[in-house]
């Protein structure tokens, strides 16, 4: 049997989560199907996932279509959790994105179908809720082709749309003029003889083209009652390409999600692209593969190993996290979506509960690293990152029923990053007054290109000093650059070490090992944000704020009122499109605006306003540049940073 890897993906409400029931129920491996609103659905196991009716973790089943196993993976829909559906682009073959027939194309939509294009997967698209009132056809397939894709190919037409007999009329009367566009010898022969293109030819030249995401077959129908999903599970069968790799080869890997057990103990997900995974494999230094388990039909069995291909979940790896590898990197596993734009400080209600918080929130980034748990060692606040509003509500409902710990929020903020304004350079040399530490170290800071993080190089030779002591140097770089000159985290710049120096290992006369003569990686972790702060300050920062892309959808009467407040927001808007009753506007807005907008736009819009918004870009703040309190020893202040690192100023 072949295995197919494939995500459902789609907007909040479209109803994939109630096709994934659907398609277990079609394939046999459920009796009856679970309800979102009742909260009794495979896939969505969380209390809040069953009270809110949404998805907030991707969850994994199997089920079989003829000789083709299924990997299905069910993904969050809301924008707050665009991490986990992040994690699960990097582990797919293919991929089904479902739009409702009633709302039709909606913001989430877009970025997802715009991602799934960018990486080149092969996608379906299936419109649900084909059996509501207000579904509709011909128009939808125009939107589709206007706002998703021109590759959109409808697949067969619905009769009795808007009702509850509603069903999938399966026709492919447009193959052939959407197919001859990227398949030549399909066009001659079909020019030579259209006799000669038979449906079968057919078929073969649309799984080519659905396999490199050049069209994306559209199918109709409804989760509720089972229309036109026997259609759709054939087109995953046949159309979406099946996992490839060599289960010989060398290991390759990728973790996409961790949990815990009953015990407490991680459960790493993985998708094998390489090779195969066996119990007793020693997979990462900290631990080696202890049990194994693969998906089948709806469950989970244990197994002697996972080959390429497939999904197992390993257990014994006690210190992997989301996005590690496992074997060699593989290079589909990366991060497509921008991190978080928001933070804010998680406070316990019982003061004693500031220890377990960190426990708990520790154990709840494994899940989700892109929360960036913090903590203010000063003040003793933790701090998490966020998407939006909804994912406090997630993390307090978390806390609070997996850990018997209530918090509040403090106010979300904004995150900011900096940039070097200029280049910088500052060293500090070994016996220099005012230098306590038994190391010398150079370093210069210059700024790089937009989006390239932080480099670090090196002018001095590599054997010019210890390894240990270079790696000190360069970890407590990184380290430092995670707070800037106003507290923000320093990027696109490349920091340069110019000078070395250490003492060697030295002792007193037939004496042990003397660490007041000799450097250690102590003197080079203490010293290295001192000299780097320095170089900093030289070349100066400039605060950035986060940017996020919109479009504007409105009743054209009313863009004279909308305007106004946009351009109060801070939004930069380009040319509006007015020619028809609904008019169309992109442009940018800041990100700490974006909620403000989106609460304001019913009144502004006489209640027919949508908004889509996704990350953009980084650019300096207007006006005053904002800070953030520090949470380290402060290199800034030496006087102050000195006492606390090293307990005396010299």
């Amino acid at each position: 049997m072949s295995t197919l890897n494939l995500g459902i993906l789609a907007h909040v409400d479209a109803g994939k989560t109630s096709l994934t029931e659907r398609l277990l129920y079609e394939a046999g491996v459920i009796d009856e199907i679970g309800s979102v609103d009742a909260g009794s659905t495979q896939t969505d196991s969380m209390a809040l996932e069953r009270q809110r009716g949404i998805t907030i973790r991707s969850a994994v089943v199997s089920f079989a279509i003829g000789d083709v196993t299924v990997n299905l993976i069910d993904t969050p829909g809301h924008p707050d959790f665009i991490a986990e559906v992040e994690r699960v682009l990097s582990v797919l073959d293919g991929a089904v994105l479902v739009v409702s027939a009633v709302e039709g194309v909606q913001a989430q939509t877009r970025v997802l179908m715009r991602t799934l294009r960018r990486l080149r997967i092969p996608t379906l698209l299936f419109v649900n809720k084909v059996d509501r009132v207000g579904a509709r056809y011909a128009g939808l397939l125009a939107d589709l082709a206007e706002k998703l894709t021109a590759g959109a190919v409808p697949m067969g037409t619905v009769a009795a749309l808007g009702t509850r007999d509603a069903a999938f009329v399966p026709d492919g009367a447009a193959l052939v003029d959407a197919l001859t566009r990227h398949d030549d010898a399909l066009l001659a022969a079909y020019v030579a003889d259209e006799r000669t293109v038979t449906p079968r030819r057919l078929r073969s030249s649309l799984a080519a083209a659905t396999g490199t995401a050049a069209v994306h077959p559209v199918f109709f129908g409804s989760a509720i009652t089972g229309a036109g999903v026997p259609a759709l599970m054939q087109g995953i069968a046949e159309l979406l390409p099946a996992a490839a790799g060599d289960p010989r080869g060398p290991l390759s890997g990728t973790v996409f999600k961790v949990e815990r057990g009953p015990a407490g103990e991680k459960v790493a997900y993985v998708r094998v692209f390489s090779g195969t995974v066996r119990t007793r494999d020693r997979l990462r230094d900290d631990g080696k593969v202890t049990a194994i388990g693969v998906f089948d039909r709806g469950g989970t069995v244990r197994a002697d190993e996972v080959p390429a291909g497939r999904i197992g979940k390993l257990w014994g790896l006690g210190g992997v996290r989301i996005g590690d590898p496992v074997g060699t990197p593989h290079g589909a596993a990366a991060h497509h979506f921008a991190p978080p734009s928001l933070e804010t400080v998680v406070v316990p209600a019982r003061p004693a509960d500031k220890g377990a918080l960190h426990t708990a929130l520790t154990q709840l980034a494994e899940q989700d690293p892109l929360i960036d748990l913090r903590q203010d060692p000063i003040r003793q606040e933790i701090s998490v990152s966020l998407y939006g509003e909804v994912q406090k509500e997630v993390i307090q409902a978390t806390l609070a029923g997996e850990y018997g710990i209530d918090v509040a929020f403090r106010e979300s903020a904004t995150i900011c990053v900096e940039r070097p304004a200029g280049s910088g350079a500052a060293a500090e040399r070994m016996g220099e007054e005012g230098n306590p530490f038994l190391a010398t170290v150079g370093l210069r800071v210059d700024p790089a290109p937009a989006g390239s993080g932080v480099g670090y190089r090196l002018e001095v030779e590599l054997g010019s000093m210890p390894y240990a002591f270079m790696k000190a140097v360069e970890d407590t770089v990184r380290e430092t650059l995670e707070q800037g000159l106003r507290g923000w985290r320093v990027t696109d710049c490349v920091v340069t070490m110019t000078h070395s120096g250490y003492a060697p290992r030295q002792s007193h006369a037939h004496a042990t090992f003397d660490k007041s003569m000799s450097s250690t990686g102590f003197d080079f972790r203490g010293l290295t944000p001192l000299v780097l702060m320095t170089a900093l300050s030289r070349a100066g920062t400039v605060v950035h704020e986060p940017l996020h892309r919109f479009r504007l959808e409105f009743p054209a009467g009313t863009y004279g009122t909308l305007l106004p407040v946009l351009v109060r927001l801070g939004g930069i808007p380009g040319q509006p499109d007015l020619r028809g009753p609904v008019g169309v506007l992109e442009g940018e807005i800041p990100a700490a605006r974006v909620h403000e907008l989106q609460q304001r736009l019913p009144g502004l819009t006489r209640g027919e306003g949508v908004v889509e918004n996704m990350f953009n870009r980084y650019a300096p703040v207007r006006g005053p540049a904002p800070g953030r309190a520090r949470w380290d020893a402060n290199p800034l202040d030496r006087k102050e940073y000195l006492l606390r690192v090293m307990r005396r100023v010299p």
